[in-house]
C-alpha cells in the first residue's frame, strides 16, 4: 500500500487536555473533479490549489504496474437489487400481526388502516412470493431493518414498522416473524442463486433515554458544553475516537444533559451494553446541520457515542453474528454521513475481513449518504474505506433527465465525474443506483409531480426511460418494491410505503397507479403489468450481455438541451462495443454518436430503431431514438487491436478543493493523464513519497483519465510524485514521465456570521477546516473599523466546527461600525477568508415563511407557497429569531426560508442565498423551525 505517515506534530493546546492526535488517512484514495466535456482538460491551478508542482522528464523506476492493470471489478458490480419493506410486501402469517402484544394498536403498533403503523407483512410473505421477486430478474433481496423495534413511540403517534427504532439487535421483530423464519428465507434465496442483504443501523436506537432537564431538548454544542471525564476534566472526544484510552465517563457529570431511564426500560435493549447511558452523545436533538448532525438525537432517538471504542466493538460484534449465524450476504448501512470517520475506518474493514473468513468472498456493504455531491459521497469509499455508497447523485441526475427532461449535458457532466470514486480497492461500478426509495418517495410520484398534465402513457414511458438509464449505465440497479406495479404516492416516507397486498389505508386507496386501472384495494402481484415486464426485460438483456452491467462506461454524446444522451459499454476482455442512446424528449431525435470503430456494422439489440447501422470513416454511428425511450446497438466484432501503446503524459497535479462553482475536497489531489489515441485504454496511476516505492492509486478505464488521490493524512508541504501507465487493448503499455506536487495547506473558512450581516451583543463566529483533523487548533481575530487585528477569546480545538463568542456589547461600539473576522490555524501560516459585518440591530423583514413541500400539510392551498400565512414564522425579540412550530405527518420534506412573502429573497442550506433545499426526514409530530436574519440559517428540530 502507498504509505501515509502518522502525524504527531507538537502543538499548543487550549483549556482542555488535548494530546497530539495520530491521524491516518486511507491510502491510495482517488478523487475526480467534474468536467463538462471531452477530451479532458484539467482546471488551471490557482494559488490556493497548488503550492508547487515539479516535472520530471524521466519515468520512474520499473515496477509490476509497468505491465499495466485492468480497471477494478469487484464481485458485486452486476447485482440486481429488490429493496423491500417486509411489513408492506405480503402477509404470510396473520398470527404475528400484533407481535404478541395484544389488540391495542397503541401497544402492539398494528393497525392496517393507518400508514404509520404495522400493516401485517412479514418474512413468510416474502418467502411465499419469492417466485414473483425472482421473476423480475432479481439477484439480491435487500430488506429494510428487521430487528425487534419499540412497537410504538407515543411521542410520535406512530409505530416501528419501518425498523429504525431498534431495541434488540439480536432478534427479528416479532411482527415480521422469527429468527428461524429469516434463516428459512435466506436458505431459499441462496438455493435459487439469490443473495439477502440487511439494512442495518449503527448510530442510534429507539427513544429510551430521557434527560433530567426535559425530553427532546435542543442541541447543546461541544463549544458551549464540552464532554467531561468522570473526574470532571473537559476533553474533545475526537482526540480519542476508537482508542482504548477513551476517557471514562459518568452519566451525572460528563454530558450537557443528564441521561435518565424509566425503571421499566433500564434493561430494555439487547445486547446489554446498549443500556449504558454513557455510550450515547446526550446532547439533545439534531437540526441536521454542522456539528449537531454528528452528535444530535434524530427526533429523540438515542444517538450512540460512535467515537467510543465500546460502541465500535459492540456494533462490530452484533453484525458479525448475523453473518456467522444466518449467512447474510451484505449490509446497507443507514445514515452513514452522520457518523464520525474513525468508526467506518474500523467497522468496515473488520466486518469485511470477518465475512471473508467465513466464506463470504462476495460480501458487500454500502452506505446511505444523502447528498448529491460526489466529492462528499466518495469520501466514504476512499478515505473511510467502505466498499460503496448508495448513489444519491445518480437518483438526482436520472430524475432530471427522464422525468424533468432537462439538458442532456447534465448527464454528461454527471458521468464524467465518476472518477471521484476510483481508488485501489473500489470504484463507481460498485455503487447501487436507484430512482426513489422509502424516504424520498417513488419515481412514479416524481414523474407525476414533474409532469402534472401528462397522461398515463407518457408517465409510463418516462418511468421506463428512467429504468433504462439505470439498467444500462454503470452500477448495481435497485428496484424499490412496488415500482414494478406502477406505485406512485403523494410524497416520501409513509406516502411511499404502500402494501403490495390489499390495503385498508385510505390515503393509499386514492393513489393513481401507472399502467393500470387497479388500485391498492386489491393485491398487486401482477407479472403482466407494463413496468414489471419492462424491468424483467432489462434484467434479462443485461444478463445476456454482461458488458451492459459492468463494462467500461464511456461518455459519447449529449445534446445541447433536452434530447439524446449516449454512452458506450465495453468489456475489457471481450472488447465488443455496445452503444446506448436515450431520448428524453417527446419527439424522435437523431445523433451521430462517436465510437471506437470506424466503418463497422452495429446491430440493434434493444429498442424501436433501424436493425443495422454502419459507422462512418471517423467512427460515428448515426442513431434515431424514438420519443422517451432508448436504443442499444452492438458492434459486429471486437475493437481492432492497436499495434503500439499510445503516449501518455500527466498534467500538473492540482488540489481538488472546492471552487466558487463546484464542490470539492482539499484533502485530495487531482491527477490527470492525457492519452494520445482514440481506442479503449486503461490508465493506472501510481504515487510515491520521497524514498518510497511506486504504489498503485487506482485505474481508470474511461476518458478523461483522472484520479483523486487522498493525501489528507500527509503533512502539508509533503512532496508526492505521480506517474501513469496506459494499457491498450492488445496488452501493450507505455509509462508517462513523472510529475510531483506538494500536499496543500488546509483551507479555513468562516461560516458565520453571514457576510454583510448586521450584528450586536454576543456574536458567534464559526470556522471549519478542509481537510478536517482532530489535531487542528484554531484561533480567531477581529478588526474594528479597519484597525489592527486582535485576538478574541481562547483558541478552539473541538472539531469538527471551531467557534468563539465575541462580546461586542462590552465595547459600546456605535451602530454602523465595520467589524472584520478571520481565523488562523495554529502552527501554520493558514489564514481564513475575511468575514465583514456591521454593528447594529439587524433590520428584520416584514415576514419569513417556511416555504417548501410541507406547506400543504401546514394548511396552505399548495406546496412551495412563500405568501401562505399558515407558514409564516413569528419573530421572538428575546433571542431575535423567527420561529414556527407545526404538527406534521411523517414524511420527507424539503424547505427553505422565503423573505417578505416572495421568492425574490430566499435562503437555503447553510443560509446560502437562493441555496439548495433543506431536507427534513420527519417521523411525525410537532417540529419547530427557527430562522435568524443575521445568519440567514433556517433549521428544523
Amino acid at each position: 500500500m502507498f504509505t501515509v505517515p502518522r502525524l504527531n506534530s507538537p502543538r499548543r493546546t487550549g483549556d482542555r487536555t488535548k494530546p497530539a492526535r495520530a491521524t491516518l488517512a486511507a491510502a491510495g484514495a482517488l478523487v475526480l473533479l467534474a468536467a463538462s466535456a471531452l477530451p479532458a482538460q484539467a482546471a488551471l491551478p490557482t494559488q490556493a490549489q497548488t503550492q508547487a508542482a515539479v516535472t520530471s522528464n524521466t519515468p520512474g523506476p520499473p515496477s509490476d504496474a509497468d505491465k499495466g492493470a485492468h480497471s477494478l471489478r469487484t464481485p458485486v458490480t452486476d447485482e440486481n437489487f429488490y429493496f423491500v419493506m417486509a411489513d408492506r410486501f405480503s402477509n404470510g402469517d396473520t398470527g404475528n400481526d400484533q407481535g404478541g402484544l395484544g389488540p391495542d394498536p397503541m401497544v402492539s403498533g398494528f393497525d392496517p388502516t393507518r400508514k404509520g403503523f404495522y400493516n401485517g407483512g412479514d418474512l413468510n410473505g416474502l418467502l411465499d412470493k419469492i417466485d414473483y421477486i425472482q421473476g423480475l430478474g432479481t439477484t439480491a433481496i435487500w430488506l429494510t431493518p428487521s430487528f425487534k423495534n419499540k412497537a410504538v413511540q407515543t411521542e410520535d403517534n406512530s409505530a416501528g414498522y419501518h425498523g429504525y427504532w431498534v431495541t434488540d439487535f439480536t432478534q427479528i421483530d416479532p411482527h415480521l416473524g422469527t429468527n428461524a423464519e429469516l434463516k428459512a428465507l435466506i436458505d431459499e434465496a441462496h438455493a435459487r442463486g439469490m443473495k439477502v442483504y440487511f439494512d442495518i443501523i449503527t448510530n442510534h436506537t429507539a427513544d429510551v433515554i430521557g434527560y433530567k432537564e426535559g425530553a427532546r431538548t435542543g442541541y447543546v454544542s461541544k463549544d458551549k458544553e464540552p464532554y467531561r471525564t468522570a473526574s470532571g476534566a473537559a476533553f474533545d472526544d475526537r482526540d480519542f475516537a476508537g482508542r482504548a484510552d477513551f476517557p471514562k465517563l459518568d452519566a451525572g457529570t460528563s454530558f450537557p444533559y443528564t441521561p435518565v431511564l424509566d425503571a421499566a426500560e433500564q434493561n430494555l435493549k439487547v445486547p446489554a451494553w446498549l443500556n449504558d447511558p454513557t455510550l450515547y452523545h446526550n446532547r439533545g436533538d439534531t437540526t441536521f446541520a454542522g456539528e449537531n448532525s454528528f452528535y444530535g438525537d434524530f427526533f429523540g432517538l438515542d444517538d450512540l457515542f460512535t467515537e467510543h471504542p465500546t460502541v465500535v466493538a459492540g456494533m462490530t460484534d452484533i453484525y458479525e453474528a448475523w453473518i456467522r449465524d444466518f449467512g447474510v450476504d451484505g449490509f446497507r448501512i443507514d445514515t452513514m454521513k452522520h457518523v464520525n470517520d474513525e468508526f467506518w475506518q474500523q467497522f468496515g474493514p473488520d466486518v469485511l475481513a470477518y465475512a471473508r473468513e467465513h466464506g463470504k468472498d462476495e460480501f458487500f456493504m454500502f452506505g446511505e449518504v444523502f447528498d448529491t455531491s460526489k466529492s462528499n459521497t466518495s469520501q466514504f469509499t476512499t478515505r473511510n474505506r467502505m466498499q460503496a455508497v448508495l448513489d444519491f447523485p445518480f437518483q438526482d441526475a436520472a430524475r432530471n433527465f427522464a422525468s424533468k427532461s432537462e439538458d442532456a449535458k447534465q448527464l454528461e457532466t454527471f458521468f464524467v465525474a465518476d472518477d471521484w470514486y476510483t481508488d485501489a480497492d473500489s470504484n463507481v461500478y460498485q455503487l447501487p443506483t436507484f430512482l426513489g426509495n422509502h424516504d424520498m418517495g417513488r419515481i412514479g410520484s416524481f414523474i407525476g409531480t414533474d409532469n402534472p398534465g401528462a397522461d398515463d402513457a407518457e408517465r409510463v414511458a418516462r418511468d421506463e426511460l428512467a429504468h433504462e438509464l439505470m439498467y444500462f449505465s454503470r452500477g448495481n440497479p435497485v428496484v424499490y418494491y412496488g415500482d414494478e406495479q406502477g406505485f406512485t404516492g403523494n410524497g416520501g416516507d409513509q406516502d411511499a410505503r404502500q402494501t403490495l397486498f390489499a390495503s385498508k389505508v385510505s390515503d393509499y386507496l386514492n393513489d393513481d397507479l401507472l399502467g393500470t386501472d387497479a388500485t391498492h384495494a386489491t393485491d398487486n402481484f401482477n407479472t403482466g403489468r407494463p413496468l414489471y415486464a419492462k424491468i424483467r426485460e432489462l434484467a434479462q438483456l443485461t444478463k445476456e450481455h454482461p458488458a451492459l452491467r459492468d463494462g467500461a462506461h464511456q461518455h459519447r454524446y449529449a445534446s445541447d438541451g433536452p434530447g439524446i444522451y449516449a454512452f458506450s459499454r465495453t468489456d475489457a476482455k471481450d472488447q465488443r462495443e455496445y452503444v446506448v442512446a436515450l431520448n428524453n424528449t417527446e419527439e424522435p431525435q437523431t445523433a451521430a454518436v462517436p465510437t471506437y470503430i470506424p466503418k463497422r456494422n452495429y446491430s440493434l439489440l434493444y429498442g424501436d430503431a433501424a436493425q443495422n447501422s454502419k459507422t462512418s470513416a471517423d467512427g460515428r454511428l448515426t442513431v434515431t431514438v424514438p420519443p422517451l425511450s432508448a436504443v442499444v446497438y452492438q458492434s459486429s466484432g471486437r475493437i481492432p487491436r492497436e499495434k503500439t501503446a499510445p503516449a501518455v503524459a500527466l498534467q500538473p497535479p492540482v488540489s481538488a478543493a472546492a471552487t466558487a462553482t463546484s464542490a470539492g475536497d482539499n484533502g485530495r489531489l487531482q491527477v490527470t493523464a492525457d492519452v494520445g489515441g482514440n481506442s479503449f485504454y486503461e490508465v493506472t496511476f501510481e504515487a510515491r513519497t520521497p524514498g518510497g516505492t511506486w504504489e498503485r492509486v487506482g485505474t481508470d478505464d474511461t476518458a478523461p483519465y483522472r484520479v483523486f488521490h487522498d493525501v489528507s493524512g500527509l503533512n502539508p508541504g509533503t512532496e508526492v510524485e505521480y506517474r501513469a501507465v496506459v494499457l491498450n487493448n492488445a496488452g501493450r503499455t507505455s509509462v508517462s514521465a513523472s510529475r510531483s506536487a506538494v500536499v496543500p495547506d488546509p483551507v479555513l473558512t468562516i461560516q458565520q456570521p453571514a457576510e454583510g450581516s448586521t450584528v450586536q451583543a454576543n456574536v458567534e463566529v464559526v470556522a471549519t477546516a478542509d481537510p478536517e483533523k482532530a489535531s487542528h487548533v484554531v484561533r480567531f481575530e477581529r478588526s474594528i473599523a479597519d484597525g489592527p487585528w486582535t485576538a478574541i477569546g481562547t483558541e478552539d480545538d473541538s472539531s469538527p466546527a471551531y467557534t468563539v463568542a465575541d462580546d461586542l456589547a462590552a465595547r459600546n461600539l456605535a451602530d454602523g461600525t465595520k467589524i472584520r473576522y478571520r481565523a488562523r490555524l495554529e502552527g501554520s501560516t493558514v489564514v481564513s477568508n475575511v468575514r465583514t459585518v456591521v454593528v447594529g440591530a439587524a433590520p428584520q423583514p416584514d415576514s419569513v415563511t417556511v416555504a417548501g413541500s410541507l406547506n400543504s400539510e401546514m394548511g396552505c392551498p399548495d406546496d412551495w407557497q412563500p405568501a401562505c400565512a399558515a407558514a409564516f414564522m413569528a419573530f421572538d425579540p428575546a433571542d431575535r429569531l423567527w420561529k414556527l412550530t407545526a404538527d406534521l405527518p411523517a414524511g420527507q420534506y424539503e424547505f427553505k426560508a422565503a423573505i417578505n412573502g416572495s421568492w425574490d429573497e430566499n435562503y437555503g442550506q447553510d443560509g446560502a442565498p437562493n441555496g439548495s433545499n433543506i431536507v427534513l426526514n420527519h417521523d411525525g409530530g410537532p417540529v419547530t423551525f427557527r430562522y435568524g436574519h443575521t445568519t440567514h440559517v433556517i433549521t428544523a428540530g
